[in-house]
This record gives C-alpha cells, sequence and structure tokens, in this order.
C-alpha cells in the first residue's frame, strides 16, 4: 500500500512545486548533517530526507529548530517552483 494513502484522503507528492534548499543553506553556513539534527533533536536520518527532498510534508516545529540552529528564515529553505503544466500535484480528497 501506498505510504501517502490514508482512508478519507490520498496525498500524491512525487513532484511538488516546493524546492527544498536546505542544502545549499547548511553549505553556506558549513554545518555538518550530524550537528544540525542534534541541534533540531531529530534522528540524522530524518534531517537525511529533509535535505534531499525526499518527503512531502514538515512539521513546523522542524522547520522552527532548523531556522533557528541556521539563522534564517523559512524562506530560505522553501521555494516555491511552479510546475510547468501550472497543476498542482497534490491532491487531496477531504472528508
Amino acid at each position: 500500500m501506498d505510504p501517502f494513502f490514508r482512508t478519507n484522503r490520498i496525498v500524491r507528492c512525487d513532484t511538488m512545486a516546493i524546492v527544498l534548499r536546505l542544502d545549499r543553506v547548511m553549505a553556506d553556513r558549513k554545518m555538518p548533517l550530524n550537528q544540525l539534527a542534534e541541534l533540531v533533536g531529530i534522528s540524522n536520518a530524518n534531517l537525511s530526507n529533509i535535505k534531499t527532498g525526499k518527503i512531502c510534508a514538515i512539521r513546523f516545529s522542524t522547520l522552527n529548530g532548523i531556522c533557528r540552529a541556521l539563522g534564517c528564515q523559512p524562506g530560505d529553505i522553501l521555494e516555491y517552483v511552479e510546475d510547468a503544466d501550472g497543476e498542482d500535484d497534490l491532491i487531496i480528497d477531504s472528508r
């Protein structure tokens, strides 16, 4: 079963219009992954997934911790890039 399938909701996030730039900000700040993960309070594996864009969602508390540790704004990490076809790839079936 697809990990993003829920009883009343289907979320497909294979090609999101939100691009993560965490790797660039980390490089600018010379912050290694394991140090940032410790400062934020999440596992190296979870931070690696965020860094490489293998996520469909992020908790505000995690985003807050990342921004606090890196001294940046959410807009430094997240960038909206409109799809060529202009269609959203996130589909939510409401209850």
